[in-house]
């Protein structure tokens, strides 16, 4: 399970309310959350959707609205292979977290984008995990 980051943090424990939903989600849809923050490429935009998290819940919102479940790097290299594009939609929500959280684990651009060509080579051959 993903640590919730320190800013995140710091919103839900100045609203009680705001912490109790965000307990009360699944480990999934947490997660979802914290990579919809993680994903933000501006630090004004992370700020945003840090502080948009107890609207959102109060709001009943289980998951991130707009959020991507695929890279675009991800998507983008999924269609230049049919059989791993073939396979990627038969995979569960489960299976697709599976490689995008692998994915976005990598430890800068380059390791992740190796992660992206190797994710495609082991979709085209059937492999259903990175």
């Amino acid at each position: 399970m993903e640590q919730v980051p320190p800013d995140l943090k710091k919103v839900l424990a100045a609203d009680a309310k705001a912490k109790a939903q965000w307990e009360a989600l699944t480990p999934i849809g947490r997660r979802d959350f914290i990579s919809w923050i993680d994903a933000a490429k501006q630090a004004e935009t992370r700020r945003r959707r840090v502080e948009s998290v107890p609207s959102r819940l109060a709001s009943g919102k289980r998951r991130p609205c707009c959020y991507s479940v695929v890279p675009l790097d991800l998507y983008t290299a999924l269609k230049s292979s049919a059989k791993a594009q073939a396979l990627w939609k038969q995979l569960s929500a489960d299976e697709k977290r599976n490689f995008t959280d692998w994915i976005a684990a990598g430890a800068d651009a380059g390791a992740r984008t190796t992660r992206i060509e190797k994710s495609c080579t082991l979709l085209a051959k059937g492999t259903r995990h990175p």
